[in-house]
């Protein structure tokens, strides 16, 4: 057995014991998220939790869905924001059980654009709101649902 041939079978041997033993381990990367501002209940509630303050409409917010769901358990969202220096995109559904969908937190040399899939109830306005340097923005689109997506 050659030198080489004799390191690599070392390495692999040891890389796999200590893989079995513990020592060697993926890491579970879990994201932090306020679950107390995602299990209010109520719209206003919601916008509380998230700390909005003076609201206003903008039509620098842009949002993209269907006019018509076909099913309101994947119906695709886009949110398109010109507003410099954005901090955060929510996204709430306001006839859903629990209106907060969706918290973006963007670093401000991000464009303000988010894409996702969220579940819808019924027909009901899907409200983002961008907070850009201590102020919020909004703007709200009718989205129809065919067949609700949410469980209660």
């Amino acid at each position: 057995m050659s030198i080489k041939r004799r390191i690599i079978l070392k390495g692999t041997l040891v890389g796999g014991a200590s893989v079995a033993s513990g020592l060697l381990s993926s890491r579970i990367a879990l994201a932090a998220w306020p679950e107390n501002t995602f299990n209010k209940t109520n719209l206003n509630d919601a916008m509380d939790s998230l700390g909005v303050t003076n609201l206003s409409i903008s039509k620098d917010i842009t949002i993209n869905a269907p006019d018509m769901a076909e099913h309101g358990a994947l119906v695709p969202v886009s949110i398109i924001s010109s507003i410099p220096g954005i901090d955060k995109i929510s996204i709430l559904v306001e006839k859903n059980p629990q209106p907060l969908v969706a918290i973006f937190e963007l670093s401000n040399k991000c464009r303000g654009y988010v894409s996702t899939r969220i579940k819808m109830k019924s027909e009901s306005n899907i409200i983002a709101i961008v907070e850009a340097g201590g102020r919020y923005y909004s703007n709200k689109k009718v989205v129809n649902v065919a067949i609700g997506g949410c469980d209660e």
